[in-house]
């Protein structure tokens, strides 16, 4: 029942916000598209130094000389954590609204670039690698950040519209403690996402570097 519950629920949100995830979907695919054509626009020279210390690490993955699993989650999860709390801030503030478009462009562009380069620089070795060193882990942290950009940009506006909409009667105070609860859901969440990339990563990632011979 509670299930149920929590299930239509969802599903209302969704449909009233179905515009704001719309537009931060859309936003988050032009920061991959950028990232990639970045990429593109880089020199012989950058490409080939970076590539250079991208080697470095794969060849240390190989190895097995890469920080403790447990060094691993907690450095992901801080990091992560620290990108949502941001963005749950900027949602409070009246004027965090462009900023939060910003970081979730440039959470868009990173994954672009990096994508972009192993491809281009690799073909479908780079692809392979790609898709055990990245795609797991992100295929929770994206979504959550994608939801995590919608409560905040929907906070912030009715938080705007508190301020300078005499009748705007909707209390804060639920909406709040919702907003609350979606954090503390997305950090949880973000702890299994670090799991693995510290867990299940390092070790794909060290089964296709030896299958591919790289």
């Amino acid at each position: 029942m509670k299930k149920r519950i929590y299930q239509n629920a969802a599903a209302s949100y969704f449909r009233e916000h179905s515009s704001i995830f719309l537009f931060v979907v859309v936003l988050f695919l032009m920061g991959v598209i950028f990232g990639a054509i970045v990429v593109n626009s880089m020199s012989i020279t950058q490409k080939q130094d970076l590539f250079y210390y991208l080697s470095q690490f794969f060849g240390q993955v190989s190895d097995g000389n890469i920080q403790e699993s447990t060094d691993l989650f907690i450095q992901s999860l801080l990091h992560n954590s620290k990108f949502i709390g941001l963005m749950w801030v900027l949602g409070i503030s009246i004027i965090g609204l462009p900023i939060i478009l910003i970081l979730l462009f440039l959470k868009g562009m990173v994954v672009g670039f990096t994508v972009g380069f192993l491809v281009s620089q690799m073909s479908w070795k780079g692809f392979l690698l790609a898709g055990v060193s990245i795609l797991p882990q992100n295929l929770i942290i994206i979504p959550i950040f994608i939801i995590m950009a919608v409560m905040s940009i929907s906070f912030s506006i009715k938080m705007i519209k508190k301020q300078f909409m005499k009748k705007f009667a909707q209390p804060i105070l639920p909406l709040f403690k919702q907003y609350i609860v979606a954090l503390t859901a997305a950090v949880l969440l973000l702890s299994a996402a670090a799991a693995v990339e510290a867990y299940l990563s390092p070790g794909l990632m060290k089964s296709v570097i030896h299958s591919i011979k790289l």
